[in-house]
Order: structure tokens, then C-alpha cells, then sequence
């Protein structure tokens, strides 16, 4: 759960930034949040969840 919420923090820093770089739309911002959102929904989550959990027990590990 923690991890969950750090990765939501840093994916909305990154997000903002973009956005305040002119790197990235409005429109696209927008998109890729309902995009992540729906996703969650869907049977793909817990496969996403466990490939973060493995990759971040990975990089602790070096």
C-alpha cells in the first residue's frame, strides 16, 4: 500500500512537471489519467502490481 501510494505521488509530480514544461497537453494529461484510472479497474492490475513489486524488491536488492 505504501508503495502504491509513493508511485501515485511521483506519477503526479512527473505529470505536473510535463505539464508545467509545456511538455505535455492538457488533452494528453487528461488522457493518460482516465487512462491509469480505468485501468486499475480492469484484470491487468494485479499483474501491474506484482511486476512493480518484484522490480522495486529488485532494485532494494542491489
Amino acid at each position: 500500500m505504501a508503495v502504491t501510494v509513493s508511485l501515485v505521488a511521483l506519477f503526479g509530480l512527473v505529470l505536473f512537471f510535463l505539464l508545467r514544461s509545456k511538455s505535455l497537453g492538457y488533452g494528453a494529461a487528461f488522457t493518460a489519467a482516465a487512462f491509469g484510472f480505468f485501468l486499475a479497474s480492469t484484470g491487468a492490475s494485479g499483474p501491474i502490481n506484482e511486476l512493480t513489486a518484484a522490480v522495486i524488491d529488485a532494485i532494494q536488492s542491489l
